[in-house]
């Protein structure tokens, strides 16, 4: 009979747990001293090894003849363990014995003495489904076992068990198995199989499965059917990782804010009875790999992709910002939790969608920041300060005396003195002309105030800035930008932000563009008055 090979190649013994040395290795010594203790309790992810190393520790404590902490595999007791003849090791599901009444009739069982074995081992998996009524009884014997009795807990979710059965058991955290240690393992597997595993497909097969070595041997088991080499395309293929084009199509219509064409899009998936809240999952996965590629240098290992599918990624990150990419993740969750309670999930999903590809319509604080952030890009592409050509664009900076002085904060204003002003003018010395360029890291100065202070980051909705002279920071933004600013708090928290983001320390300021016409003296304004009404006036 064809056995499937998680089960085929469950590990037999400590040794060939992967990627669990640090239990395993306490455990081999526990057994070599017979330091044995009542509970365990074997916490961690699917397919980590938790139950592989309760069966083991059942074999080790009862083998005839024990290798260096690991059973022998060959005497009586472990063949008829690993058969299912030996019943002393009884393994309980508690996902289908849940009860109070089940429990009872564990703790009954538990006072006779074994059969065949030297101990009488329970193994009770997903342990935190049982009621409350069935841990209660559980308790007093996990607490005073019989001397023969030894109890192995495995969990997915140990936060769901009572801290009373916590406390009397001894705990073993299993770590999700690093991608290069199941690759290695798939290729062993591969070889005794005589398949053709490519060094790409048990690597993508390792990524998929997300630490879980059960699902990657699963995964291997559906792959052996391919015909010649098993590499990427084929793992992708046989994982269903290929034909996801819809997710990067519809991707590039909300970068793109094509709405008509995004619309189109989920009508022929509607149509093909593609479920609405799958999808919009599907797309918050999406922009989460975009989120990924756009933050990590090297996010391979983090995104569960084949190679082609990177490459997409990582263009399609290139074409936006973090800021647009964070605002789509949240509306794109929001949509999915509402799209439970809605009625018709054709049209949620279209509702979500025409946002994400309009993010005018939205006036939330993270469309708006979305927003920002897209006009910042745009700014930092073309350049706030074009050719010579366009000298009708560019910003006013001419000398002091022909434009109005910028203000600039040199420290937070004291409640008994005005705001400190500083005009930031060309060298009269030298003749140098002062030096303004844009600041391209606006943007995730933004990113980061919203995060700190939302009443903040709408007053700056819309503002630019500039660097002057190597050493000021001049904001450009609505005419309140600048009460805002003499506010000590708020200055800080600006100064506070784009340190953080340049490693620099700038000098505050309000960026002014507009020009200030010169003062007249009053005695000039009145001879032109005296000149017009025909006075003749005599200057010496």
């Amino acid at each position: 009979m064809y056995r499937a090979y998680y089960r085929k190649y469950r590990p037999a013994a400590f040794t060939d747990v992967v990627g669990q040395e640090h239990i395993t290795r306490t455990l081999e010594n526990a057994v070599k001293s017979g330091k044995i203790s009542h509970a365990y309790l074997f916490t961690g992810s699917r397919g980590t090894g938790k139950t592989s190393c309760a069966k083991i520790l059942a074999k080790a404590v009862n083998c005839l003849n024990p290798q260096n902490g690991n059973p022998c595999n060959e005497c009586e007791i472990c063949r008829g363990i690993d058969g299912g003849s030996v019943l002393d090791i009884i393994e309980i599901d508690a996902a289908s014995n849940n009860g109070v009444d089940n429990i009872r009739d564990l703790r009954e069982e538990a006072n006779f003495t074994p059969a065949a074995a030297k101990y009488r081992v329970y193994i009770i998996d997903e342990v935190h489904m049982l009621s409350i009524g069935a841990f209660n009884a559980l308790l007093k014997t996990l607490e005073e076992p019989p001397a023969h009795v030894i109890f192995i807990l495995a969990t997915t979710e140990v936060h769901k068990l009572p801290s009373t059965i916590l406390s009397r058991c001894q705990r073993f955290d299993f770590k999700r198995i690093e991608p290069e240690k199941i690759a290695g393992r798939l290729k062993d597997v591969a070889k005794r199989e005589n398949l053709n595993l490519a060094d790409s497909g048990a690597m993508l097969i390792a990524r998929i499965a997300d630490g879980a070595m059960r699902d990657a041997l699963s995964l291997l088991d559906r792959c052996s059917s391919v015909e010649g080499e098993i590499d990427s395309a084929a793992v992708a293929d046989s994982a269903g990782l290929a034909g996801r084009e819809y997710i990067f199509e519809l991707c590039d219509c909300i970068i793109k804010k094509d709405c008509a064409k995004a619309l189109e899009t989920i009508d022929r998936l509607y149509r093909n009875s593609c479920d609405m809240e799958r999808l919009l999952l599907e797309l918050t996965n999406h922009f989460r790999n975009l989120m990924i590629s756009k933050a990590v240098s090297d996010c391979r290992n983090m995104i569960i992709c084949s190679d082609g599918e990177l490459e997409t990624i990582r263009r399609q990150s290139e074409s936006t910002t973090l800021g647009t990419i964070m605002a789509c993740i949240d509306a794109l969750t929001d949509s999915a939790a509402d799209m439970k309670q809605g009625a018709n999930r054709r049209t949620a999903a279209e509702l979500c969608v025409i946002r994400l590809c309009t993010p005018s319509l939205d006036s939330d604080i993270s469309s708006l920041i979305r927003r920002i952030s897209e006009l910042e890009k745009l700014v930092a592409q073309k350049g706030a300060l074009p050719s010579a050509s366009a000298e009708s664009k560019k910003p006013d900076l001419k000398p002091a005396a022909e434009q109005s002085e910028p203000l600039v904060l040199q420290e937070p204003p004291k409640a008994e003195e005005p705001a400190a002003r500083e005009a930031v003018t060309h060298s009269e010395e030298t003749g140098e002309r002062p030096v303004t360029q844009p600041f391209d890291k606006w943007p995730e100065v933004l990113e980061l105030l919203f995060s700190r202070d939302k009443s903040l980051i709408v007053m700056l909705t819309g503002s630019s800035a500039y660097i002057h002279n190597g050493k000021y920071l001049l904001i450009k933004g609505s005419p309140v930008l600048e009460m805002y600013l003499k506010t000590g708090e708020y200055s800080k928290t600006i100064k506070q932000a784009v340190s953080e983001v340049t490693g620099k320390s700038y000098t505050l300021g309000v960026y002014n563009s507009s020009p200030q016409s010169a003062a007249k003296s009053p005695l000039s304004d009145l001879l032109s008055k005296a000149r017009l009404l025909g006075v003749e006036i005599k200057e010496e």
